[in-house]
């Protein structure tokens, strides 16, 4: 794997800036150096871990497994599964940390960040896929966006429902492991990517105090509902009369 000066840069910057954000204590309730210390060690591992013969042997290991031959789609529509899980949810009546639009624009915010920063990074980082398809394996694109708004289930139902919660990082992982196991990439893609989903998501919920405005706050017949796809995002809207 190639590295570019920027793709490095990029990784100490967000460190820093982390550290830098938490002394100044903007929001003294909660550390947010210890909310990015997760994602900043997937993030770090996946990076050390890359072309090393480690990671060789452990992904020979993992198609030995499946076998070589082994195809699935699934992983195309599990990464989408946490977005479906904060809406469901809320129709099931699971109480949320959050309204629905300020669930709606934080998981949009979290999905779109997360989808520009791993493309900057695919850009910046010659990586070729295990089955050898193209160039830009490092980090997971399918993953980061699984672990970005799995994060955002967790964060809306962490205090409510457990279960609901720890469905998200359930589903990303899945995804995660069904990208190695389809041969599209290697353990430290998969790292990275969940790395990123995850800090990106929690700096978005850190901060979402900058932006409460919320116009339908008092509105009970209107859905906002993300809609997302590798290079299209958009909102769903209804509203009952």
């Amino acid at each position: 794997m190639k590295i570019n000066i920027a793709a490095l840069l990029l990784f100490f910057t967000l460190g820093s800036l982390v550290a830098q954000v938490d002394s100044l204590q903007i929001r003294p309730k909660k550390k947010l150096f210890k909310k990015t210390i997760v994602p900043l060690s997937l993030l770090t591992a996946g990076i050390l871990l890359s072309d090393s013969n480690f990671e060789k042997n452990l992904h020979e290991t993992a198609q030995g497994w499946v076998g070589n031959d082994f195809r699935t789609h699934l992983d195309d529509y599990t990464r989408y599964a946490p977005v479906a899980t904060i809406f469901i949810a809320n129709v099931a009546g699971v109480k949320a940390q959050h309204h629905w639009f300020d669930q709606t624009k934080n998981l949009a915010v979290s999905m779109i960040l997360t989808d520009v920063v791993t493309r900057a990074i695919k850009n910046s980082v010659y990586k070729i896929r295990p089955d050898g398809s193209n160039d830009n394996a490092f980090p997971s694109g399918h993953t980061s966006i699984a672990f970005a708004s799995g994060s955002a289930v967790y964060e809306e139902y962490k205090n409510t429902n457990p279960y609901v919660a720890y469905s998200g990082y359930g589903f990303a992982t899945i995804t995660g492991g069904l990208r190695l196991f389809n041969n599209k990439h290697f353990t430290s893609d998969i790292l990275a990517g969940a790395g990123i989903g995850i800090l990106v998501t929690k700096l978005v919920y850190h901060f979402d105090y900058l932006w409460k405005w919320n116009p339908f706050l008092k509105s009970k017949d209107v859905t906002l509902v993300p809609r997302y796809a590798p290079g299209n995002v958009g909102l769903y809207f209804s509203k009952s009369f």
